[in-house]
């Protein structure tokens, strides 16, 4: 590895992903799509960024604040910029970039943008055309705040047309876009003492973890579209105030922020930052299966958990949530008695139902995972999980609902895709309560 290529890997990355990940923050609040609101989000973000990274961009961190956060939605008017909210190479003669406004139900369409946009903010950076790398800075910042508006996640609904339909406004605000009344207003956006969190060595294994990045923020800004709509209809302009910055302290916390609190060195900060990154828990991860951004797949099948699978619980029978269980691996209790123990990390699952997980290319070499069913629900059931990657077995276990969980382990080299499949394989069906718990892809 030469100098160089350290220093992009310990300042040009985490600079990029410090613009991205501080947005982040902003993702639950109201991340307003139109003017000034984009301003007062990236300007809170440039704010917390350490000394060395303001230095580093100079002059152009007030104009990144200032103006490049809008270069996306002045394509038409400010034409000098359009270049850099364009992918000329991908998808030529497109003006306007939709997803650079509203998330793709398809996640790498999401993905190709925010690798796209950061790696020419890395390369511009290594190159020393700071205004540009500022620039396409700009765009990730926009896409992201974008993204965790309320406005801009509700699929093919961000006027509100239909979702106004089941709570129908007052007389006086009949027919009215919602778009801009949902996501507008003055808010004096701060996060002090927050420290971003570095994801990733290269912009693959960065814009991967920061689209399930993204994903958490989009679920958090849809919690507060009806409050805020109903404070509208209620004109209360404080309550939607409140709901516009109501997860700004959570996602403030969020992440590597205690890390970097904790860790009084540079050298340390690093060799901190690089442990973490070694392992990466994908519980919480959404597959492709889950179009349009939400946990659980949209297919229904059948018993037990009414086709849908669950990220930290199970539904018994369909009804009732339940924590994830699984009795101990037979390779760690050393014949004594299975113990069982509850899971806060996991997916429960249904049968013959296959959930895909993306991969970054050439970052992770293993995946670890308790297969298993849950030791009281599923006592009476049989399931046989298997992990593919690229569409090929790479380990199978056949477990019983009386036995303890077993370990898998795989190897992901030269994989891009992992795919985990749960089959009922007889006993009672009604019982096949399967989980994988605890499942992380690692580095060699």
């Amino acid at each position: 590895m030469n100098a160089c290529t350290r220093f992009l890997q310990h300042r040009l990355f985490p600079l990029v992903q410090v613009f991205a990940i501080t947005t982040v923050v902003f993702l639950p609040l109201s991340a307003h799509a139109w003017g000034e609101p984009h301003l007062a989000i990236t300007k809170a973000a440039t704010e917390v960024l350490p000394d060395w990274q303001k230095e580093l961009l100079g002059p152009e961190m007030e104009m990144l604040a200032g103006k490049y956060c809008l270069i996306p939605d002045e394509v038409y008017t400010d034409k000098e910029n359009a270049r850099y909210a364009a992918m000329p190479e991908t998808r030529p003669g497109e003006v306007y970039l939709l997803n650079l406004h509203l998330p793709d139900a398809s996640q790498a369409v999401n993905l190709d943008a925010l690798r796209y946009f950061m790696g020419r903010a890395v390369a511009a950076l290594k190159a020393g055309q700071t205004t540009d790398a500022a620039k396409y800075l700009g765009t990730i910042c926009h896409q992201l705040e974008d993204y965790g508006s309320p406005s801009h996640t509700v699929p093919g609904d961000n006027m509100f047309t239909l979702l106004t339909q089941f709570l129908p406004p007052p007389d006086d605000m009949k027919g009215l876009p919602m778009h801009g009344p949902i996501e507008n207003g003055t808010l004096d956006v701060k996060i002090p003492g927050y420290k971003p969190q570095l994801l990733g060595l290269s912009v693959e294994e960065a814009s991967w973890r920061l689209l399930h990045r993204i994903h958490e923020g989009i679920l958090n800004a849809r919690q507060t579209t009806l409050p805020i709509l109903q404070a509208l209809y209620a004109k209360d302009p404080e309550t939607v105030k409140t709901w516009q910055m109501k997860r700004r302290c959570g996602c403030a916390g969020h992440g590597g922020c205690a890390l970097h609190r904790a860790l009084p060195g540079p050298g340390a900060w690093r060799a901190a930052e690089l442990t973490a990154l070694r392992d990466v828990d994908i519980a919480g991860f959404f597959p492709i299966e889950a179009v349009n951004l939400y946990y659980p797949q949209s297919q229904f099948a059948g018993s037990p958990n009414w086709g849908c699978a669950r990220s930290g619980f199970l539904m018994e029978k369909g009804t009732r949530p339940v924590p994830l269980k699984l009795a101990a691996p037979a390779a760690t209790r050393d014949n004594a008695p299975a113990e069982t123990r509850e899971l806060t990390r996991g997916i429960s699952v249904v049968m013959g139902k296959t959930l895909t997980f993306p991969l970054p290319k050439n970052v992770y070499g293993r995946f670890t995972v308790l297969a298993g069913l849950h030791p009281e629900l599923g006592a009476r059931g049989r399931v046989e999980f298997t992990v593919l990657g690229d569409g090929k077995p790479l380990g199978s276990v056949t477990v019983n609902g009386t036995d303890p969980a077993q370990l898998m382990t795989c190897d992901l080299t030269g994989i891009s895709s992992l795919q985990l499949l749960a089959k009922g394989r007889g006993l009672d069906p009604k019982a096949n309560y399967a989980i994988w718990g605890e499942p992380r892809v690692g580095k060699r």
